[in-house]
């Protein structure tokens, strides 16, 4: 019997629902992980920043939410069920190999590049259900909730495996198809445990966790600025300075995120937990767009002179989409109840800004890109200073109201 226990100790069966969940450090396995999605995300971004088009922006979608459910599942099996055994390690080397391949096949002559990211995209969906699945295996009372994941993920692994077949006008719709079952089981798990949801909450450790991709996101948008100074072929002065506005419309997005989201837990359930999580895909894909839109505005404007209205709507659309996802995302955030009405007046201010600068970069105005990258930053320092002032505001106020 002890040299069963050793065994098992040493493979490292998946942690049970039943073990007890306690706060624990991000892993260096997590992030040696992530480093392969840093570059699937940057070889999808640089796809799409050469390729300026509504095929390319689909197809960057498609990859861009798949790369991302991979990411998530990836993740939220070794937040549930990881362990320190030899089992979780290689189950997540797998799966890293697996989204390698992917970024092999991307680079595919046009040809052959359908069929070869097809297959991998394949052996993604049926590792995936196997990762759930298997968790059955060593937890009984596991099956009823992996069950909904194991025959959605399958059916899936169907659809994708019949775009083989089908007549290319099709394929694009069933891929998408999948991404809609892809991101359905926790919702038809919600439904299958209706009041027992509470514990299956989102855990300080996963809220890093996706804290952590928005950075990954983040490195591609800091890479399509140095990308669009190299292609501007021209380190003037006026280069320089459009350099440092863009970064600092980075930074101040950065700001953005990460002070009114990554610091707040997600309210607790399934169900807040799960759109949580799927919330981050629109704010990600506008950051993505926006590293894209950055190479081509300084091409454009400074080696061609050429403007190019849907790359400027391309950018603003960006930015509004991602402030648009941090307002989604609050919805789903514990806010202390003396902050309820600071979550209420910034929720408003991310909103207006969005249209902001969404309408003024669809403008039919012949502005330089210095002065245009400006205005679009001095919009964002205002929401800063203006939600900064809000707080401290109501936050000595509060102090006032106690002595």
């Amino acid at each position: 019997m002890n040299k069963n226990l050793k065994s098992q100790a040493w493979w490292g069966a998946p942690k049970t629902f039943s073990t007890e969940r306690i706060e624990r450090r991000i892993s260096w396995l997590e992030l040696f992980y992530d480093l392969v999605y840093v570059i699937a995300i940057s070889t999808i971004t640089h796809y799409m920043s050469q390729q300026y088009s509504l095929s390319a922006l689909l197809d960057y979608l498609y990859l861009f939410v798949i790369i991302y459910w991979g990411w998530l599942n990836g993740s939220l099996y070794h937040d549930l069920h990881g362990s320190e055994g030899l089992r979780t390690k290689l189950m997540t080397l797998w799966q890293m190999m697996i989204v390698a391949a992917l970024v092999i096949t991307l680079h595919s002559n046009s040809s052959k590049l359908l069929f070869n990211s097809t297959v991998v995209l394949l052996i993604m969906q049926i590792y995936i259900t196997y990762l759930w699945w298997s968790v059955g295996i060593y937890d009984r009372a596991h099956r009823k909730l992996n069950k909904p994941y194991t025959i959605i993920y399958l059916v899936s692994f169907v659809i994708i495996l019949a775009t083989l077949f089908v007549e290319v006008r099709y394929v694009r719709l069933l891929f998408f198809a999948t991404l809609i079952l892809n991101c359905s089981p926790p919702f038809i798990t919600y439904l299958i445990l209706k009041r027992r949801n509470s514990a299956l909450s989102l855990s300080e450790s996963m809220t890093e966790r996706l804290s952590q991709f928005t950075i990954i996101v983040f490195g591609e948008v800091v890479l399509g600025v140095i990308n669009g100074v190299i292609e501007a072929q021209s380190l003037s002065l006026q280069t320089w300075i459009q350099f440092i506005l863009a970064i600092s419309i980075v930074f101040s997005l950065w700001w953005l995120f990460f002070t009114i989201v990554s610091d707040r837990q997600c309210k607790p359930g399934l169900l807040n937990s799960s759109i949580f999580e799927l919330l981050f895909i629109p704010a990600l894909i506008g950051l993505g767009i926006l590293g894209a839109s950055f190479s081509d505005l300084f091409k454009y404007f400074n080696h061609t002179g050429i403007e190019s209205d849907w790359i400027k709507m391309g950018f603003g659309f960006s930015i509004g989409i991602f402030l648009l996802g941090i307002w989604s995302m609050m919805c789903f955030l514990n806010y202390p109840v003396k902050f309820i009405t600071f979550k209420r007046i910034a929720s408003s201010a991310l909103i207006v800004t969005a249209i902001l600068i969404g309408l003024f970069m669809a403008l039919p105005v012949q502005l330089s890109l210095t002065i245009q990258l400006l205005i679009v930053l001095i919009i964002l320092i205002a929401l800063i200073f203006y939600l900064n002032n809000l707080y401290y505001r109501k936050f000595q106020n509060e102090e006032k109201s106690l002595i």
